[in-house]
């Protein structure tokens, strides 16, 4: 598997240092998650006079700032060593490539980290929003965990055949940019303007992918909004016991849960830039020793 090296070693040498901003990322997720639950009841709490559920909103809030403010300078440590590590036994293992590929492996090898340290926290609070949303709202109202299970069906199809699309495209901006440094030696007027040109096509190429697919799930999380809401509605109206909090917290749910889902065209893109990132800064034959791979050791 391309890249299979570099993830290994990289979590073998720092696995204690990524295990526990991942867990910090956990607990600070969990506590925005939780939030909105303590939220209803607070309000259900102050119209009969307890301050209790009040309490836990508060104190689900402070679990969120705390672990997030240690977590945030915790990580900016923890992945600039990586990438120094990274781009350092990178060079140095492949000094006799052209300077135009070591330029652009630098730069995505920067790529590559930005992943590790945004961007699957980022799939990780999409996560959360829709899996932990649905286990929430099972405790409000079935039908719309229901409504939200169906709406999953088209949401797949639909990132599959965008994944497919996306991984083809980003590596062919990729190949592009390899050829940067070479093209600006050139000194050609004519090749750097059709270099920019190919780089401008397929950068175009992929936000209208990604423009096209935002629109498809955003109508797709019209309708999850409008029936569920529906549901709500008819269930609150034929059903006393339905309190204003509850409703809060269902509301809120639905909207993690739409968020989460507005959040899969990004992973799949960002999934498929890694891929051809990791492909690409992986070491080739040549810099293989006794017919086995090496890593690409982060120290």
């Amino acid at each position: 598997m391309p890249g299979k090296w570099i993830i290994q070693t990289i979590i073998q040498k720092y696995k204690y240092r990524l295990l526990l901003t991942y867990s910090l990322f956990g607990i600070e997720m969990l506590g925005l998650l939780l939030r909105p639950y303590f939220l209803g009841e607070a309000v259900n709490g102050l119209i009969k006079g307890s301050y209790n559920g009040l309490l836990f909103l508060a104190a689900a809030h402070l679990l969120w700032v705390v672990t997030g403010t240690i977590r945030h300078r915790y990580d900016s440590r923890t992945y600039s060593d990586i990438y120094t590590g990274l781009v350092v036994k990178l060079v140095s293992r492949n000094k006799n490539k052209h300077l135009s590929k070591l330029s652009a492996h630098s730069t995505l090898s920067r790529e590559f980290i930005d992943f590790l340290e945004f961007d699957l926290n980022y799939i990780i609070e999409a996560a959360y929003n829709i899996i932990g949303s649905l286990i929430l709202l099972f405790f409000y109202d079935v039908q719309v965990v229901l409504v939200c299970l169906l709406m999953l069906i088209p949401v797949t199809i639909i990132s599959y055949f965008y994944g497919k699309r996306m991984r083809r495209l980003n590596k062919l901006k990729n190949d592009e940019l390899e050829q940067q440094i070479s093209v600006l030696a050139s000194k050609n007027p004519l090749r750097i303007n059709e270099h920019y040109s190919q780089l401008r096509k397929w950068q175009i190429k992929i936000s209208d992918q990604e423009a096209w697919n935002f629109g498809v799930m955003e109508l797709l999380v019209m309708v999850i909004m409008t029936v569920s809401l529906l549901i709500v509605s008819n269930t609150g109206s034929g059903a006393a016991q339905t309190e204003a909090g509850d409703l809060i917290g269902i509301y809120t749910y639905i909207l993690k849960f739409v968020n989460g889902l507005d959040t899969v065209p990004y992973m799949i893109q960002r999934a498929a830039t890694l891929k051809d990132i990791l492909h690409r800064i992986e070491l080739e034959p040549e810099d293989q020793q006794d017919g086995e791979p090496v890593a690409v050791t982060a120290a």
